[in-house]
């Protein structure tokens, strides 16, 4: 088969299409022939040789996919071959094959193509473990999501919205932020001309943030902290703000509130069997019915995966970027790929 491989790190230019040695699947996995992956931070890092994939797992780029099952191992009974599924990896998702563990795969939901379902599993696991598993956000809340014209942001605008949260998002411009009110939230900042701890305050009457989904980390932790409200919490999914940063004690413990920070990728198999069971019981539905959409801002070749990863490393997507096999990418994508 062939895959996108990274021989050194560098910049997009480095990534190379190359053939591979077919993947197979083992005790409790399925192979995927995979139609469409899409493009995460964790693979702009990985490819700059800051992320390395957990062991075991594929070492090439990509955190998720949607495909046609074209293998079932053993152990696999709940799955078959030729289910079309999308599914959350731990990388391998730029190729034309991949193993996943059956624990990770979700159906393709009802009315959508295969193509969009690969932008689903990563921002769907991400958004629902952290918000709502463990910050446990609840209706009549305020949700403050940083970068809510990402691929995170713009689920978790929606996916908010729907269980009856308020939602404030930063983002950079107008234009952005016309596209996140257009998914429904309530609060618009501009971070690159307004105190988001200002703003928020004025919104809120005072009371700030109950949950604050953040990608900056170190840069916003203390601003974060001061956004929150008394029992507030604060989940870090993101470190593009740096890593090491002054925690404030002391305003920590007058609001009684907390800071998580977790990653998805190296998990244990069983935590994300876990969180892909809960999105599948909890966002399917949603998506289903029409109440909540995967936002796709452009789909490119996969052969062409340097344009992906420049895309958004300029920050000029709004929602997900997606890598098709074989198919013609779309907004002015060229080329074939595969």
């Amino acid at each position: 088969m062939y895959a996108i491989t990274i021989p050194e790190p560098g910049g997009p230019e480095v990534l190379v299409r190359a053939e591979v040695p077919d993947p197979v699947a083992g005790e409790g996995e399925v192979l995927v022939d995979v139609v469409a992956s899409a493009v995460n931070r964790a693979d702009l890092l990985q490819r700059q040789g800051f992320y390395d994939p957990p062991p075991g797992s594929s070492p090439y780029p990509g955190l998720e996919c949607s495909g046609r099952i074209a293998a079932v191992g053993p152990g696999v009974s709940a799955w078959a071959v030729g289910d079309e599924v999308c599914a959350l990896l731990a990388g391998g998702g730029y190729a034309e094959k991949v193993a996943v563990p059956a624990g990770q795969l979700l159906p393709v939901p009802e009315g959508m193509d295969l193509v969009t379902a690969a932008a689903l599993p990563e921002v769907t696991s991400t958004v629902w473990s952290n918000v709502f598993m463990i910050a446990h956000l609840r209706p009549g809340e305020t949700l403050l999501v940083h970068g809510g014209a990402s691929g995170i942001g713009t689920m978790a605008i929606q996916l908010a919205k729907a269980v009856g949260a308020r939602v404030a998002v930063t983002a950079g411009g107008p234009e952005k932020l016309e596209r996140c009110a257009e998914l429904g939230a309530d609060m618009l900042i501009d971070y690159r001309e307004q105190d988001f701890v200002e703003e928020l305050r004025k919104s809120t009457e005072g009371a700030g943030a109950d949950v604050i989904l953040d990608i900056v980390g170190a840069k916003y932790l203390d601003r974060n902290v001061r956004a929150l409200a008394v029992n507030g919490r604060l989940a870090v999914i993101g470190l593009q703000g740096g890593a090491k940063g002054e925690l404030n004690l002391a305003t920590l413990l007058g609001k009684r509130a907390a800071v998580t920070a977790t990653s998805l990728r190296a998990r244990p198999l069983g935590e994300k069997a876990s969180i892909v069971a809960a999105v599948r019981e909890h966002v399917w539905p949603l998506i289903e019915d029409g109440r909540v959409r995967a936002v796709v801002d452009r789909r490119i070749p996969m052969s062409q995966a340097a344009e992906g990863h420049r895309v958004l490393e300029a920050g000029e997507n709004v929602g997900k970027v997606l890598l098709v096999v074989g198919d013609r990418g779309g907004r002015g994508a060229v080329g074939r790929c595969g």
